[in-house]
């Protein structure tokens, strides 16, 4: 067997029962194996995005064929060429978490404070909401970090209640693997 080459597959369109079925069919069809994904309905729109390994001189036809089935579909269909996946980072998994109210710019406000202080952010989700009893929009974000040997855990801290104050936001940040279900 000759060794695997990556890409990522990525796939938007109207949400319709059988997407990951005729994706997946796509990608064994050219002897290819899903190695990770990601998948969400966002409003109305169905989202994917996979890590595929195959034969290396699979990936052309790979290609053909996603560009040949998008209009059968009705989805935006996209591979893009990528490395073998990394081993894991030097550092130290974090889970940061923030409830608040809904607000434009909650997003933005956490990231940057995490990008000066050298943070990865290995994967982020949101979620807005009814909140409970009062129906008002409530936002949730969950963020996977990792924190390099050079990050301040105190000083994040103290960055982070800084940003709580600020912008009333509720934010927690814990080392992986501790507190609530992952």
């Amino acid at each position: 067997m000759s060794p695997s080459a990556f890409a990522v597959l990525t796939a938007l369109g109207p949400d319709r029962v059988g997407i990951v079925d005729d994706l997946s069919r796509l990608v064994a069809r050219q002897g290819g194996n899903i190695e990770e994904s990601k998948m969400a309905i966002l409003g109305g729109e169905f989202a994917v995005i996979m890590l595929v390994a195959l034969a290396p001189e699979r990936l052309d036809a790979l290609a053909a064929d996603l560009g040949a089935q998008e209009a059968t579909l009705g989805l935006r269909l996209a591979l893009k060429p990528t490395q073998r996946p990394e081993a894991p980072r030097d550092g130290r998994p974090y889970v940061l978490e923030t409830v608040s109210l809904d607000t434009p710019g909650i997003v933005q406000s956490v990231t940057a404070l995490l990008k000066v202080h050298g943070i990865n952010i290995e994967e982020l989700e949101t979620l807005t909401q009814p909140a409970p009893w009062t129906g008002a929009p409530l936002f949730r974000m969950r963020a996977t970090l990792i924190l390099g040997p050079g990050v301040s855990v105190p000083q994040l801290r103290s960055n982070l209640a800084q940003l709580e104050a600020e912008r009333d936001l509720d934010i927690t940040l814990r080392p992986a693997g501790s507190g609530p279900a992952e």
